[in-house]
């Protein structure tokens, strides 16, 4: 375990290199999966069994991608829901449809968004000294906003924020109008629109 102990997240060529001076690395790391060595996240991933310091943002951007950490995910992590979340969700693009792991760390969801808006509003942060991106504030809401129908205007909007959603209207206030107006033209729906118009009045 010596030499894995400077790796937190390895790919199985990365992990068959630090095994290489044993007769059999695949025997080996088989061994030390059982024992509880090593976690097998999923194929072709692998995290120390003992490792303190990872972060599951970081392995939601290397499970599955291009992603970055957004939705209800996103909006627990800046404070604008209460709950904590359990499930890691991500947005990707460019995919036919929802990607669900279930792995021995945690539970992934990736949810597909338009193309054409995935590339803006992301962040890069860190997390126990890894780095991960993650949708800004008001990325997040966006790409909450856009899976739900049937919002036509202010007062149902403010029932979904209010009650379904049970967004912190303090943090919500703090919101980068810009930022939000940028985002309200590329994804062009209407529910983010009337978003935009709230926060502003």
């Amino acid at each position: 375990m010596g030499l894995l102990k400077k790796h937190t997240y390895l790919d199985y060529l990365g992990i068959m290199d630090v095994l290489k001076m044993y007769a059999s690395p695949k025997a080996k790391l088989t061994t030390m999966i059982k024992k509880g060595e090593v976690i097998k996240v999923r194929r072709g991933l692998y995290l120390l069994g003992d490792a303190k310091g990872y972060s599951l943002k970081t392995l939601a951007n290397i499970i599955y991608g291009p992603s970055y950490v957004s939705f209800e995910s996103a909006l627990s992590y800046y404070g604008f829901i209460p709950e904590k979340v359990q499930t890691i969700t991500s947005a990707c693009f460019n995919k036919n449809k929802n990607k669900l792991f279930e792995t021995p760390v945690g539970t992934f969801v990736y949810r597909y968004i338009n193309t054409k808006v995935y590339a803006y509003g992301i962040c890069r942060l860190e997390e126990n000294e890894s780095p991960f991106l993650i949708a800004s504030p008001e990325k997040a809401l966006c790409d909450t906003l856009s899976k739900i129908r049937g919002i036509k205007d202010i007062h149902s909007l403010e029932h979904l924020l209010r009650e379904d959603l049970r967004i912190d209207f303090e943090n919500l206030a703090r919101i980068n109008i810009k930022n939000l107006k940028f985002l309200t033209g590329l994804y062009r729906q209407k529910i983010i629109s009337l978003l935009c118009k709230y926060v502003e009045k």
